[in-house]
């Protein structure tokens, strides 16, 4: 029983090693999503993080700043959404489709 649980802890290290790797892997990728036909967009990395936003010219009115701000919460919320749902399919690949706690 003891060689089987120092397998087991090997292979939970090697996995552990990949997800890290996957993980910085995922940091230097990143997810694009826009809101109001393109005139905002926004860009998130695997680690959960705003890259950069662009806003086109033709949607900034200073008599409507509420809806610019929608638009840009809007194509944010969508890019992170994106973000995670990249990063969740390729821990899913690493761990054969595996729901494990606490992962992401």
């Amino acid at each position: 029983m003891t060689k089987g649980f120092g397998n087991l802890m090997r292979q939970a290290q090697q996995l552990q090693a990949k997800m890290l790797k996957v993980q910085e892997e995922m940091a230097a990728r990143t997810a694009e999503a826009s809101a109001g036909g393109g005139m905002v967009t926004a860009v998130a990395n695997g680690r959960q993080e705003l890259v950069s936003v662009k806003v086109e010219k033709e949607v900034v009115n200073p008599e409507d700043v509420e809806m610019l701000q929608d638009l840009i919460v809007a194509a944010v919320n969508a890019a992170l959404k994106k973000a995670q749902e990249m990063v969740s399919e390729e821990m899913k690949k690493l761990t054969g489709g595996m729901s494990i706690p606490g992962l992401m």
